[in-house]
């Protein structure tokens, strides 16, 4: 299986441009969990970017995953681009549906300084409820969500560690839907 991350460009008038088609994008993105293929997604906070995250056997699976959903379909997203991990810290339990926009979160992104062990300080930061999951890309980079919507105290969670670079460190909020 690898692991995805999907950045989504949305349209100006995102909010509307979905309204009518949200009951179904939902239903589709529960049942794509359910069957263990979508492990976390919501949009920011400003409507404007969206992140899934995808567990798929093929990368050919991307296009299917991201092309039939109703708000592709329906214009609301314009753009998307994959990332896949070379390795995840998954989550441990999944999360109950949140479509209020009350569970905010933070996405944290940037390089390590050492691999290995930011490796190890993943799992320890999910061990502690600091993150809901995360990983490494090929080059080195992270991204992660944190279980705040405080973005400093997030930066510093990373920081603290001494395996990023924290002045490469970038943190951008995020609704932590599903």
């Amino acid at each position: 299986m690898i692991v995805y991350q999907i950045g989504v460009t949305t349209v100006e008038d995102y909010v509307s441009k979905r309204e009518p088609h949200r009951r179904t994008h939902i239903e589709r993105l529960q049942g794509l969990r359910a069957a263990g293929i979508l492990l976390a997604g919501g949009p920011a906070a400003d409507g404007t970017a969206v992140d899934l995250v995808y567990r798929l056997q093929r990368p050919d699976q991307i296009k299917h995953a991201m092309e039939e959903d109703p708000y592709w379909m329906a214009g609301a997203w314009t753009r998307y681009e994959p990332r896949s991990f070379t390795q995840f810290v998954e989550p441990w339990e999944m999360i109950p549906v949140v479509l209020d926009g009350t569970r905010r979160a933070t996405i944290v992104e940037g390089p390590v300084t050492q691999h290995d062990m930011a490796q190890f300080a993943l799992i320890e930061m999910r061990g502690a409820g600091r993150i809901a999951f995360g990983g490494f890309f090929e080059g080195g980079g992270t991204l992660a969500v944190a279980k705040t919507a405080d973005a400093a105290a997030a930066l510093g969670w990373f920081a603290e560690t001494g395996f990023w670079k924290p002045d490469a460190l970038t943190a951008r909020p995020w609704l932590h839907v599903l």
